[in-house]
């Protein structure tokens, strides 16, 4: 099971929407994808309609190790995508795990769990430094970091996110590996004059990072994201081709694109699966 968790310290950045639109992608391809909740608020636990909600969520794997799947994990109305909704409101977690002597790992080790009936696991945080994120990252095979192209946003990656990665570099020492660090550019305005300069400027920054590394794939400002997430489904089911006198790829391609770059191991049937999904809703039909 691949374990890929999306990270940022900054608000807004659109984590959630890309875990939500990557699993639809993975599941339409046939994978067996689960989605697990850890911002206290739950957006992405109720992107997508819910088939028999199980009575717990993350409070209970987390707090009290459960792992039983029909008491924490829900199906949702895409096939093959289940979720651990995000049921801390209060953000106790945070607490539990900073007295925990196992806090920071404890996520690692309740994977084993789920190994036999995924072969995906998305977790989905907060935008702020805590435990409950520093978990996620130690959990993960990799890690993906939506930025919007903003000056400010640039230096909050800086001086946050690749910030709290440096801080768990210790854990090398007890043979927990740090997931590399991929950026996606997300809500990309190509009409803004600083867009390319800024892309440009982090390019340069991190192409001789061994660490961290800057995606082939960028995610455009269009409204068929925001359409997928009204309608509650994967945006490459609602414009499934270039709307007429668009420029640029659909939702589509640009998740397809993503998701191979992310998972070439899975590249077979990304290509030869997505593209039969279920029929798609697009606003320009």
């Amino acid at each position: 099971m691949d374990v890929l968790s999306l990270i940022s310290t900054k608000g807004g950045a659109g984590k959630t929407t890309v875990a939500a639109n990557l699993g639809g992608l993975l599941a339409d391809a046939g994978l067996r994808v689960l989605l697990l909740d850890l911002d206290s608020q739950p957006t992405l636990s109720s992107y997508y309609a819910l088939e028999n909600p199980s009575p717990e969520g993350c409070y209970e794997l987390i707090a009290f190790n459960r792992t039983a799947g029909e008491l924490i994990i829900s199906h949702t109305v895409i096939t093959g995508l289940d979720v651990i909704v995000s049921n801390d409101r209060a953000g106790h977690l945070n607490t539990l795990l900073l007295h925990a002597p196992d806090g920071r790992l404890r996520l690692r080790n309740l994977l084993p769990a789920f190994v036999d009936d995924y072969d995906m696991l998305i977790v989905d945080t907060q935008g702020a430094r805590s435990v409950v994120v520093e978990m996620a990252i130690l959990a993960s095979d990799l890690a993906l970091c939506p930025l919007p192209p903003e000056m400010l946003a640039a230096r909050e990656l800086r001086r946050g996110t690749l910030g709290l990665f440096e801080e768990l570099e210790p854990y090398r020492h007890l043979g927990v590996a740090l997931p590399p660090v991929k950026l996606l550019l997300n809500q990309v305005n190509f009409n803004r004059r600083d867009t390319r300069l800024i892309m440009h400027s982090l390019r340069r920054t991190f192409e001789v990072d061994v660490h961290v590394s800057l995606c082939d794939t960028v995610i455009p400002d269009r409204v068929a994201y925001l359409n997928a997430a009204s309608l509650g489904l994967p945006a490459h089911r609602v414009e499934s081709r270039p709307a007429s006198g668009v420029r640029g790829p659909c939702a589509a391609q640009v998740m397809q694109g993503l998701a191979l770059e992310l998972f070439p191991q899975w590249r077979e049937r990304l290509t030869h699966s997505v593209w039969h999904s279920p029929p798609c809703l697009s606003p320009a039909h």
